[in-house]
């Protein structure tokens, strides 16, 4: 059993068999988050993997599907980290999972430097708009804007903690990626994937899936698009599978 609090409730990760405890008065997991846990290299059974903003838990939690190494959490919220820590539990990946609570502008205090293998990170989207048109509800506002770090902070954080050679992946929009580009290459990040993701067939590209590796060479390769939904509107078949997993035929919204 796992105690909720509040307005929580548990939903389902179909293709991982899991649960994981999500609130409407905090800001939920995304399909961005669905896309950053199956884009992401992983070391099957040795190494070590560091998420960072981490929210609820989630990208430790799909990860964990599809890996035996440990897994780090960093999430700065304290209701977050709680739900992280809860759903965690509820599925028993204690033993693979661990959650530090903590400001990734100080990485220095919770982990290791140049110790870990993969670092995923889904970080705030948006520059931090002017008092009046934040978002009010405090867990959407972080979420969304760069209130608590910014995007800088995160390429910083996730370059302090890899190898030499470790891999560091993001999502983020399309707008931002000039910005992403250059701030990987000053923080020893080389660029060495980059996915466009577009809502449909002819519809402008809505998230990028970026991977860097920690002082790597030269080589960006540009991977097929990746379409969130077909002309029927119904999930890509991609896509469908990392929702709902290979043998699931019913193509509704979780």
């Amino acid at each position: 059993m796992v105690e909720l609090k509040d307005d929580e409730r548990l939903d389902y990760l179909l293709a991982e068999n899991m649960r994981i405890i999500q609130s409407p008065s905090v800001f939920s997991f995304s399909t961005d988050a669905v896309l950053l846990a199956h884009f992401s290299y992983l070391p099957v059974h040795k190494g070590k993997v560091v998420d960072l903003c981490s929210g609820n838990g989630i990208i430790p939690l799909l990860l964990s599907a599809r890996t035996n190494v440990h897994i780090t959490g960093v999430e700065i919220q304290e209701r977050l980290f709680d739900m992280a820590q809860r759903s965690i539990e509820y599925n028993n990946r204690q033993h693979q999972i661990s959650m530090k609570m903590g400001d990734v502008k100080e990485i220095e205090q919770l982990l290791h430097h140049s110790h870990y293998d993969v670092v995923t990170c889904n970080p705030p989207y948006f520059n931090t708009p002017p008092g009046d048109k934040r978002n009010v509800n405090e867990h959407y506002a972080i979420a969304r804007h760069e209130v608590l770090c910014t995007l800088e902070d995160t390429i910083k954080a996730s370059s302090f903690l890899l190898k030499q050679g470790g891999k560091a992946s993001f999502v983020h929009r399309p707008g931002r990626l000039m910005d992403i580009l250059s701030l990987m290459r000053k923080h020893r990040l080389e660029p060495k994937r980059l996915r466009f993701v577009y809502p449909k067939p002819g519809r402008e590209a809505n998230t990028i899936l970026i991977e860097g590796i920690k002082d790597g060479k030269p080589d960006l390769k540009i991977l097929p698009p990746l379409y969130v939904y077909d002309n029927q509107n119904e999930y890509s078949q991609e896509v469908h599978d990392m929702l709902f997993g290979h043998n699931e035929t019913n193509n509704n919204m979780i």
